[in-house]
């Protein structure tokens, strides 16, 4: 204690933007910190080969003979590695088993992986299944451990009930670990609020107010599928509301490939940041929420993902941000709707405003921009993003907003009236 004293009495006379950010642990990324803004918003080669991705598929369904895995389980690895072996260009991959091949991809290539929350071995919605037990003595195999001799170590652990001490224990462990991958995964997005001390005191301020880099990921489990307050909402406004001098990265990702380039973004590019990646529920197993081979190989993390029918003339122009954008899809097609564009932005801070400007600077002719969120007014992202779009917007267009209004609860505890809701926020966009 008393060195740690004598070296920040050492310390206290250097400018804070001029310091030790990285720390003495951190000697590895010691020469690449963040030089300016514009390096936020680089690509990152996160590419993996189709080869390495089939080796990893294999590995990583692979049992021991004399290990008696849940036949549902045995089934499950068996289905995953016919859909990575599938033909590449086949969009079959759910976001199970690109979470997987993300780990695996990054584990070969020597990074430690350290994932806890309250059920993360199985997942929340059983769809890591990072741990295989053995269902006539209860031992567990860890089949990501095993993809060749030297590799990257891959911890797992379900945490006790309690948000703060787990998130704060990460928070440290991250700190300490320049090299690896350091996530923590909240059962439901809302169980963060738990954690709220860590998050405001520590994770989004450490770096300001001390100096200490940290590349922790948080994963929330967010979005509105009738199942009430204390299941829906990760309070994406609150993280943005605690944005500022380029301190987190938020992302909202819409398809396994996003996630997938997104973590291994996160230990590849040569800078550290705390991730927040707001995480899905149903889209875990949602038909159209899928990814092929190739996209695993060939493509890189998107900030925004453009409307893939590309209208040609389009007089709606309409923004939003996660799982809501199937339902938008989906509505568009029963209507075919040949005059609206949907467009998903995937990180929402920092924000790339030059990309956004270049995406709308594609729709010539539109009338008018709409921002849709399945959040209530007074949550989700409309307050942050309205005066980004404005800006963004030529000549005198105002964002319009779809959407719930402001709600005391983020959430209505009724399955019935949140269908209700959904569908009044359809009918606005669609017939207003």
């Amino acid at each position: 204690m008393q060195k740690a004293l004598d070296s920040i009495k050492e310390f206290k006379d250097k400018d804070p933007d001029e310091g030790d950010v990285l720390g003495s642990r951190w000697s590895f990324w010691k020469d690449s910190k963040l030089k300016d803004e514009g390096q936020l918003f680089e690509k990152v080669d996160t590419k993996v080969s189709v080869e390495i991705l089939g080796e990893i598929a294999t590995k990583m369904t692979e049992i021991p003979k004399d290990f008696t895995p849940h036949k549902k389980i045995a089934q499950l690895l068996s289905m995953r590695r016919a859909a990575v072996l599938d033909d590449p260009n086949n969009s079959i991959l759910d976001w199970g088993v690109v979470e997987n091949l993300a780990y695996g991809s990054l584990l070969l290539e020597g990074y430690p992986i350290r994932i806890s929350g309250e059920d993360s071995r199985r997942g929340t919605f059983s769809h890591r299944h990072a741990v295989v037990v053995d269902q006539t003595n209860s031992n567990d195999y860890y089949p990501l451990n095993h993809l060749k001799e030297e590799q990257g170590k891959l911890e797992v652990y379900d945490s006790l009930l309690s948000e703060y001490g787990c998130l704060g224990f990460e928070y440290g462990y991250s700190i300490s670990t320049a090299k690896g991958l350091v996530a923590w995964e909240a059962q439901f997005g809302d169980f963060a609020n738990g954690a709220q001390v860590i998050i405001d005191q520590f994770i989004t301020s450490g770096e300001r107010k001390w100096s200490k880099a940290s590349g922790l990921v948080m994963l929330l489990p967010h979005g509105y599928e009738g199942q009430g307050p204390e299941h829906s909402s990760a309070r994406i406004e609150r993280f943005l509301q605690l944005t500022g001098d380029n301190n987190v990265i938020l992302a909202n990702p819409t398809t396994p490939a996003q996630l997938f380039h997104l973590l291994r973004r996160q230990v590849l590019k040569p800078y550290r940041k705390p991730l927040i990646v707001f995480t899905p529920k149903a889209l875990l197993r949602h038909k159209r929420c899928t990814s092929s081979v190739k996209d695993l190989s060939d493509g890189q993390f998107e900030f925004f993902l453009d409307d893939p029918s590309a209208p040609k003339k389009v007089t709606k122009l309409v923004f939003c941000s996660g799982r809501i954008y199937y339902n938008l899809l989906e509505e568009k097609e029963k209507l075919g709707r040949s005059d609206m564009a949907i467009i998903r932005l995937e990180q929402l801070y920092p924000l790339d405003q030059e990309g956004l400007k270049n995406i709308i600077g594609k729709y010539k002719e539109f009338k008018e921009c709409l921002w849709v969120q399945e959040e209530p007014k007074n949550m989700g992202c409309w307050y942050y993003i309205r005066p980004i779009l404005r800006k963004a917007l030529p000549g005198s267009h105002e964002p319009k907003y779809i959407g719930k209004e402001k709600q005391a609860s983020s959430a209505t505890g009724s399955h019935k009236r949140h269908v209700i809701r959904l569908e009044k926020i359809l009918k606005d966009l669609f017939e207003g």
